[in-house]
């Protein structure tokens, strides 16, 4: 069955990068022509751009972490070498990225102060600068931005998406007036990776429940015909279009006359309604909001049809 609105309620270039407060900025544009001193300046601000930096990020600096010391090219390169399976399980952690307070300029090699522009050679180190979260990066093309409500930084433009309270988290516009509201719903790991969410460079998909998954994960679900929440159960996507095949595959498979008169109850993973009714071998419909996503109980009270 298609999933079409799963794509839409995706938030695209959701992409999450380090964290902490202070100031972000954009370096500043190149100057008009007519100033060749400035010229000169600002090119040799830009010098080394697609020449350095690490796999994660384009930049011509890189960090000393504050927990060992130790010269890495980002915080994702300190965090892949000192949590791999080579290292001891005791001696595995993390870098506390807001704690970063000393970065080398690529291009000098100078040690300094976390800045935007090297104190040793004046060469930009990030077109994109943030002194909240210590953060670097040259590809601006991201639309990088600083939310404050998150204490992070994001990608994808601050016209694009909103920081929902409630969820405590940044949302795609699209999503604005139409998303239900779980709290903290990306403070916690991927159901199906196990990788935690809120600071994942991975893009992340928002169900019609309001549990968030990484949209890779969610696509090698729907590969493999799973089309429900791993967290509720609840369907991950539009299924109308399945449970109408339903209808006529259940129509044209009649049931022997030993089982047509069995009753059994049910629970809707789709409404929550507790239901009696009769058994198919295919599948149990729920009366009030026609799902399929059902599953067997043991008994319970007939509720009200539910409601969509």
């Amino acid at each position: 069955p298609a999933c079409a609105d799963v794509r839409q309620r995706a938030s695209p270039g959701l992409r999450f990068l380090p964290s902490f407060r202070r100031r972000c900025r954009l370096s500043s544009p190149l100057p008009e022509r007519g100033n060749p001193e400035e010229a000169e300046t600002a090119g040799q601000m830009d010098f080394g751009a697609e020449q350095h930096g690490c796999e994660h990020y384009t930049r011509r600096c890189r960090i000393r972490a504050p927990c060992c010391g130790e010269v890495f090219g980002c915080r994702h390169c300190h965090n892949q070498a000192k949590n791999s399976l080579e290292v001891d399980l005791l001696d595995r952690h993390e870098i506390p990225r807001h704690e970063i307070s000393k970065v080398i300029c690529s291009l000098c090699n100078k040690e300094q102060e976390v800045q935007q522009n090297c104190s040793g050679c004046g060469a930009c180190m990030g077109k994109y600068f943030c002194e909240k979260c210590n953060f670097f990066d040259d590809d601006i093309s991201k639309k990088q931005y600083h939310c404050d409500g998150c204490g992070i930084c994001r990608t994808g433009g601050i016209d694009n998406f909103f920081h929902c309270e409630k969820c405590g988290c940044c949302y795609s516009n699209v999503l604005k007036d139409s998303h239900h509201c779980v709290e903290r719903a990306m403070h916690h790991n991927c159901p199906v990776c196990f990788e935690y969410l809120f600071d994942s460079t991975m893009d992340i998909s928002v169900l019609h429940c309001g549990h968030t998954i990484h949209l890779e994960c969610l696509n090698e679900m729907r590969v493999h015909h799973h089309f429900s929440c791993p967290v509720c159960s609840r369907s991950a996507c539009d299924m109308t279009d399945a449970w109408q095949k339903l209808d006529q595959e259940v129509a044209a498979t009649p049931m022997p006359e030993f089982y047509q008169k069995k009753m059994v109850w049910i629970l809707c993973n789709d409404c929550g309604a507790t239901s009696s009714v009769r058994f198919h071998v295919l599948a149990q419909k729920c009366p009030g909001c026609s799902s399929y996503n059902t599953r067997e109980t043991r008994g319970g009270p007939a509720t009200a049809a539910c409601s969509r």
